[in-house]
């Protein structure tokens, strides 16, 4: 993915609408990252698995190595996703997430990046003044490989 030129939106988060995403642009947002004491403590309180809780344990794991919760990546894009692609003033709701895949562990210290395409912008027939915003979001690590995959699924008031 590295090369490629992504689209830009003409209005910023707090002045964006369903008019404002149009089908077929890819977008460009990051980046986070998550430190092991990060993984651990998210781990602790909410996937207490071994390979997300215990370095030691983690190394002779099928991983080989200590690797984030895939909600905790979840978590992660989510926020990427709501501070710059996300409208900041006509977010509804979300129906929920489609096909939500971990296509690879998230270790320590990795820089995601996400990539959204915009897959669908469909105007509500029973509810005129909002639409539903389909996505597809893709969370690359700093190689450019892909970390989590979905397609996001948004009502989003209309102007």
């Amino acid at each position: 993915m590295t090369g490629k030129q992504y689209d830009t939106f003409d209005t910023p988060p707090d002045d964006r609408y369903l008019e404002d995403y149009r089908e077929g642009r890819v977008y460009r947002f990051g980046e986070e990252s998550v430190d092991a004491e990060e993984i651990v403590e998210f781990a602790r309180r909410y996937d207490p698995q071994g390979i997300h809780t215990d370095p030691e344990a983690a190394a002779d794991g099928p991983f080989g190595g200590l690797i984030a919760s895939g909600w905790q990546t979840a978590a992660l894009m989510m926020r990427l996703f709501a501070d710059n692609y996300l409208t900041a003033v006509a977010s509804l709701a979300s129906p929920g997430i489609n096909e939500l895949r971990w296509v690879r562990p998230l270790r320590p210290g990795d820089r995601l990046t996400l990539i959204c395409e915009t897959t669908g912008v469909r105007p509500s027939r029973s509810k005129p003044d909002r639409g539903v915003l389909t996505t597809d979001v893709t969370l690359i690590n700093q190689d450019g490989d892909p970390v989590l995959t979905a397609t996001a699924l948004n009502m989003v008031a209309r102007r």
